[in-house]
């Protein structure tokens, strides 16, 4: 479940200004939009759920479906996810895959498969590599896992739709830009992806009025 929204760590808020010093148009965000907050979850087998829950859905339908799904008892543990029917989570408002998913997920973890525990001694590019490999996880799940979970410095969603209209918002440009654009646009930006990534969303919630993506 996504925390209270407290103010960046000491090592971002300088990662912000290094940022900034890069790219210039990031020290345009916080004067317009206010300060960022600190958006974290948990780590572990919750805070990876939560990130399935909210695939290719809106924030609004995801935060809904996630409260229910983390009122079931148990759910937030691989084993007591298992104990639960199909029905109870349908009734959560879980697709037929995400419940496929996250079953397997939880089956995953505890054939020690999934390693959620060994994330922290991985490198980001092992770590991706490691979440991608299993079935219901893809790029953008492993990364935003490890960006708000793992809260790594140098990870960027390429594929996420509010970022690519923050960076378009952000640098005038007169479309979105692909993946692969931001892909190269995001090379600017090391090693402080992950902050660019938090600072556009916030400037997508500003320009648009609603949130945005993984950000909450």
């Amino acid at each position: 479940m996504l925390t209270a929204d407290p103010p960046p760590p000491l090592w971002a808020r300088e990662g912000i200004i290094h940022l900034c010093g890069q790219d210039p148009d990031f020290a345009r965000i916080e004067p317009a939009a206010g300060p960022l907050v600190w958006r974290t979850r948990p780590r572990g087998f919750a805070g990876l759920a939560r990130t399935v829950t909210g695939q290719q859905i809106s924030f609004v339908a995801a935060d809904a479906i996630w409260r229910r799904f983390a009122a079931l008892p148990g759910a937030l543990e691989p084993a007591g996810l298992l104990a639960l029917n199909d029905e109870q989570l349908r009734a959560a408002g879980l697709s037929r895959p995400k419940v496929a998913h996250l079953r397997g997920l939880a089956e995953a973890v505890l054939a020690g498969i999934l390693r959620l525990d060994r994330l922290e001694e991985m490198t980001d590019e092992v770590a991706l590599a490691h979440l991608a490999a299993q079935r219901g996880l893809g790029p953008w799940t492993a990364q935003v896992h490890l960006l708000f979970a793992e809260q790594r410095a140098d990870i960027f969603p390429f594929g996420d739709v509010a970022l690519a209209g923050g960076a378009a918002a952000l640098k005038g440009l007169p479309a979105r830009p692909g993946p692969k654009q931001l892909v190269a646009m995001a090379e600017a930006w090391k090693p402080w992806r992950s902050l660019a990534a938090r600072l556009l969303w916030h400037h997508w919630r500003h320009v648009t009025g609603r949130a945005a993506g993984e950000s909450g």
